[in-house]
C-alpha cells in the first residue's frame, strides 16, 4: 500500500502530465481555431430575452477583433488522456471522468451552434435545452453512483451520515451536477476568472480526497489542476481565447461529481462560494426584474457589476481568486473537523 508521500508524488506527476500535454496541445488548438474561425459571438440578450447594453458596452473591445472560443477542448483531451492511460478506476475516477466528458458534450454542442450558427440561434443552445441535457447527464451519473457504487447516504458535517435512499441520492447527485455546471458557466465572463476559481476548488477537493485515502480521485483532481494551470497561462488578461461552454460545463459537471465522490456535497457551497455568489447575483437580478421591474445590480452576475462600477478586470479576477482560496481553506478545515476526513 502506498504511503502518503507516494500518493502526493503520484498526484503531482499526474498534474505535471496534464499541464505539459495541455501546453503542447494549445498551439495546435490555436492553429485550428484561427483556421476554422472559432470566433465567439458576443451575447447581447439575457435568458429572458432582454437586452444587455451594459455588458455589451463593457466587452465591446474584446469583440472588435476575432476571439476564439472552445479552448476547453484542450483540457478535455489532456484530462481524458492522462486519466484513461494512468489513472482509470471504476470506483474512483470513472464517474468523475464521465461527468467531465458529459458536461463537455453539452458545452461542445452549445459552442458549435454559437460559432457556426446564424440568426436567432447563433447565441447557442436555448437555456431550457441546456438545462435538460445537463440534467440528463446528472441523473444518469446519479443512478450509477447510487445503484452501481452503492452510495445511498450523505454526510452532514458534525452530525454524521444520513440515509436518503437511492432516489434521494440520484436527485441530490443530479442537483450537484446541474447547479455546479451552471455556476461555473455563469462565472466564465472575465479573463482567467472561472479557470482560477475552478482550479482552487479542484485543489481543495483533491486535498480532501487525499486524506480520505482516495488516491486516484486525488490524482484526477490534480490532473484537472494541471490543465487549468496551462489554461490560465494563456488566459490571464488579455486572454488569447475563451474556454467556452465546452470547458465551463466540463469543469462544473466534474466538480459536482467530485464533491459527491468525497461525500462532501454540503461543503460544495462553501468551497465554491464565489460560484454561489455569482449564480445568486444572476438569480436575484432576474427575480427583481421580473417581479419588481428594477435591477439590483448594474449588470449581472456580480463580476460584471463590479466591472461597471469601475473595477479593473485583473483586480476583480485576482480578488475573486483570493476569496476562493480562503473558502477552500475553510472548506478543507470543515472536512477535517466535520467528519469528511
Amino acid at each position: 500500500m502506498m504511503n502518503l508521500n507516494d500518493e502526493v508524488f503520484y498526484g503531482l506527476l499526474l498534474a505535471l502530465a496534464g499541464f505539459l500535454i495541455s501546453m503542447a496541445l494549445t498551439p495546435f488548438y490555436t492553429h485550428f481555431a484561427y483556421k476554422y474561425k472559432f470566433w465567439k459571438k458576443q451575447k447581447k440578450t439575457t435568458v429572458d430575452g432582454s437586452a444587455l447594453p451594459v455588458m455589451t458596452k463593457l466587452h465591446a473591445h474584446k469583440f472588435k477583433h476575432v476571439f476564439p472560443t472552445m479552448a476547453g477542448l484542450v483540457g478535455i483531451v489532456s484530462v481524458t488522456a492522462v486519466t484513461w492511460i494512468f489513472n482509470l478506476d471504476r470506483g474512483q475516477t470513472w464517474l468523475p471522468l464521465v461527468g467531465f466528458l458529459g458536461g463537455a458534450l453539452v458545452g461542445v454542442i452549445d459552442d458549435v451552434i454559437n460559432i457556426f450558427g446564424s440568426g436567432r440561434g447563433a447565441a447557442g443552445l436555448r437555456g431550457p435545452v441546456k438545462f435538460f441535457l445537463i440534467t440528463a447527464v446528472g441523473l444518469v451519473l446519479g443512478w450509477f453512483f447510487a445503484v452501481k457504487l452503492g452510495w445511498t447516504s450523505i454526510l452532514v458535517p458534525f452530525l454524521g451520515n444520513f440515509e436518503i435512499g437511492i432516489i434521494g441520492m440520484i436527485i441530490i447527485f443530479a442537483f450537484a451536477v446541474v447547479a455546479t455546471s451552471n455556476a461555473v458557466n455563469i462565472s466564465d465572463g472575465l479573463d482567467g476568472l472561472s479557470g482560477g476559481l475552478a482550479m482552487i476548488s479542484y485543489g481543495a477537493f483533491g486535498i480532501i480526497a487525499l486524506f480520505q485515502g482516495n488516491m486516484l480521485l486525488f490524482g484526477f483532481c490534480l490532473t484537472v489542476v494541471g490543465w487549468l494551470l496551462s489554461y490560465i497561462w494563456f488566459n490571464v488578461p488579455p486572454a488569447r481565447f475563451m474556454m467556452g461552454d465546452t470547458g465551463s460545463f466540463a469543469l462544473g459537471s466534474g466538480l459536482g461529481v467530485v464533491a459527491m465522490m468525497t461525500n462532501s456535497f454540503l461543503l460544495l457551497p462553501i468551497i465554491g462560494l464565489p460560484f454561489v455568489i455569482e449564480t445568486g447575483s444572476s438569480l436575484i437580478q432576474l427575480f427583481s426584474k421580473k417581479f419588481f421591474h428594477k435591477k439590483i445590480f448594474i449588470s449581472a452576475p456580480l463580476h460584471h457589476h463590479l466591472e461597471a462600477k469601475g473595477w479593473g478586470e485583473a483586480k476583480i479576477v485576482m480578488r475573486f481568486w483570493i476569496v476562493a482560496g480562503v473558502c477552500a481553506i475553510v472548506g478543507v478545515f470543515l472536512a477535517m473537523t466535520g467528519g469528511a476526513i
